[in-house]
């Protein structure tokens, strides 16, 4: 398969079928596979104007009006829009454009709905190479699963359709005689721009409106009347043979995330991809829809699946060696199989036992060190314990050196789902005893280094759209004031709020932050820490002294290791280590004058 520039270039083609003619348009080379689009209510064509040029570099790419919408035929009777005509369509455009192969499907709303009508009819198997369904379900699955819930009535069974009926409400207008008239208020292009802006979080720019918006956004309604009560009365035995990938959109407003719950039942290869997005996507992440249509289909060709895909088969192999049998959840998986952690400062301490835990878990392991030999005797720990990992080196206060290491990452292991932001360095003295130049040196690793993280890999995590962990090591020194600590205790306090600030920004993402702040924690850092403004032999008594007492504190990196991995785990926002830390978390919120006063009296160092 070959890749060239999308010059923009459409065919135009009627299609008839029952009456019907369907406006269909081909773009890319015909000689290719062909990807078909289908859009829903109420929308056309333009739907996927954005995701049309990433799809047709490599594909011929199909659009089409369903009937009733755009420049297809036109229809006031409720029986035209019934799914098994809609399915009629998809077959008679899919002999038209591609009549010697099967077509691979990426549908959406409606679209998809009628889709799933398609790929269960027997003769899909011939004609659907693969059909990556978003935001829109088979009505008969959903109709089985509301009747599976409440034939258990347990307040989770009870509760998930009836968020399911909260979030449907708007059907009852678009089926009721007369209440429709209420869509002729919102129906108006700019209007209806600003709402779906609203609801995907993405600018009305994106927003792509045929010329016949309004009469489409009117009329079709009647697909609700034609297809919905029937389907949830009388929901059939529904079941196919095509791969199908789903796209569950977490913040749709239509379609509740729990109502496909239930798909591995009807389909024999099924993939899904939560995505914290809006139910609008072909809008606001046309991106992240070309690729999962696209890797699709390279693995159902190639047979090779990236990591992406392999984790979001819900039929993944039944056995696995006695090595990959720890620690796994109830689908037989590891928690964090064919996931991708990156993590800096890795040759030692808290890095490398993060990298540990996490590798234990099923994650491949990108770490890295300023000590590349350490970096390496991490990854050879995690292979003898079967694991995955690649050592790089890295000095993460170099911002050009960190936008290169992200970028050979990024193009050697692809995306991250975990970021740990973990290397740092330790330094003590009063304030006036530290060289500008040192308090500069901690600050761009302890924070710079976290920033710098954060910017190159946070970017693409973000630009993938399917959301992800960020995990910033600060310290019980971010709300401890103590005499001596100035530059180490102001580094990791902008940690914290630099945390704060990105969780903020990044929540509607769906990328979590996480700010870990260990308290007394034996780890190497002791015995390299920086005491400024006293000779080399009273550094070195120093130094010994607190890494014996850290010592016999006996709290170890694995400990707070494991702290981080529960932190991903259960989406922990600030994570105090040790029980001081979170005792002078608390102390710092309620009796911050207090802590003040200890600190002015008290010297650590």
């Amino acid at each position: 398969m070959t890749t060239s520039e999308f010059d923009g270039t459409v065919t135009e083609r009627i299609v008839r079928n029952d009456g019907f003619e369907i406006a269909a348009y081909e773009y890319g080379d015909p000689a290719e596979e062909t990807v078909v689009l289908v859009h829903g209510w109420p929308d056309t064509h333009h739907l996927w104007d954005a995701v049309v040029p990433l799809l047709a570099r490599r594909f011929h790419v199909v659009t089409y009006d369903t009937r009733g919408h755009g420049q297809s035929t036109r229809t006031r009777r409720t029986a035209d829009y019934r799914l098994a005509a809609l399915a009629s369509d998809f077959f008679a455009v899919a002999d038209a454009v591609s009549p010697d192969r099967p077509v691979h499907v990426l549908a959406h709303d409606w679209g998809s709905i009628q889709l799933w009508e398609a790929v269960c009819e027997p003769r899909a198997a011939a004609r659907v190479a693969s059909f990556t369904s978003v935001s829109g379900p088979n009505l008969d699955h959903v109709g089985k699963w509301v009747r599976a819930k409440l034939s258990r009535p347990t307040p989770r069974n009870l509760w998930q359709p009836f968020s399911q009926l909260l979030s449907s409400g708007y059907i009852a207008f678009s089926m009721t005689p007369g209440l429709d008239r209420i869509f002729r208020v919102v129906a108006q292009e700019n209007r209806w721009q600003r709402i779906v802006s609203l609801m995907n979080d993405t600018p009305p720019s994106n927003i792509s409106l045929g010329p016949t918006f309004r009469r489409d956004a009117i009329e079709g309604l009647l697909i609700y009347r034609a297809n919905i009560l029937p389907r949830m009365l009388a929901p059939r035995e529904r079941r196919t043979e095509v791969p199908v990938q789903l796209i569950v959109a977490g913040r749709d407003v239509a379609i509740r995330p729990a109502g496909y719950d239930d798909s591995h039942k009807w389909v024999s290869r099924l993939w899904r991809r939560d995505v914290p997005a809006g139910h609008w996507m072909p809008f606001s992440h046309p991106e992240l829809l070309a690729t999962a249509t696209t890797e699709l289909i390279d693995a159902l060709r190639d047979g090779v699946a990236p990591r992406g895909l392999r984790r979001a088969e819900t039929h993944g192999p039944e056995t696995r060696s006695a090595a990959t049998r720890r620690p796994k959840n109830r689908s037989g998986k590891r928690r964090f199989e064919h996931q991708l952690v990156v993590i800096t400062g890795a040759g030692s301490g808290i890095g490398r036992e993060t990298a540990l835990a996490f590798a234990r878990r099923g994650a491949e392991i990108v770490l890295s060190d300023i000590n590349l030999d350490a970096a390496k005797e991490t990854a050879e720990l995690i292979a003898a314990e079967h694991g995955v990992a690649h050592a790089y080196q890295l000095d993460v206060a170099d911002e050009n050196q960190v936008r290169s290491h992200a970028s050979d990452v990024l193009a050697a292991h692809g995306v991250p789902d975990i970021l740990v932001n973990n290397a740092g360095i330790g330094q003590a003295g009063g304030f006036f005893d530290t060289p500008s130049a040192e308090f500069d040196r901690v600050m761009r690793v302890n924070l710079g280094g976290v920033v710098n993280g954060c910017r190159a890999f946070g970017a693409a995590m973000a630009a993938r759209g399917l959301g992800g962990h960020i995990v910033n090591l600060s310290s019980m020194a971010a709300y401890s004031p103590q005499q001596g600590f100035s530059a180490y205790s102001t580094s990791k306090s902008a940690v914290f709020m630099f945390s704060d600030c990105l969780r903020s920004e990044l929540v509607g993402r769906g990328i979590s932050v996480h700010t870990i702040c260990p308290g007394v924690v034996h780890t190497n850092i002791v015995s390299t820490t920086t005491f400024s403004g006293v000779s080399a032999e009273e550094e070195k008594r120093k130094r010994d002294r607190y890494d014996d007492l850290y010592r016999k504190r006996r709290y170890t990196p694995d400990k707070v290791a494991e702290q981080i991995v529960r932190a991903v785990e259960c989406d922990r926002s600030i994570v105090p280590i040790t029980p001081e830390a979170r005792l002078q978390l608390q102390f710092s919120r309620f009796v911050p004058a207090a802590v003040r006063f200890v600190a002015a009296r008290v010297k650590l160092t």
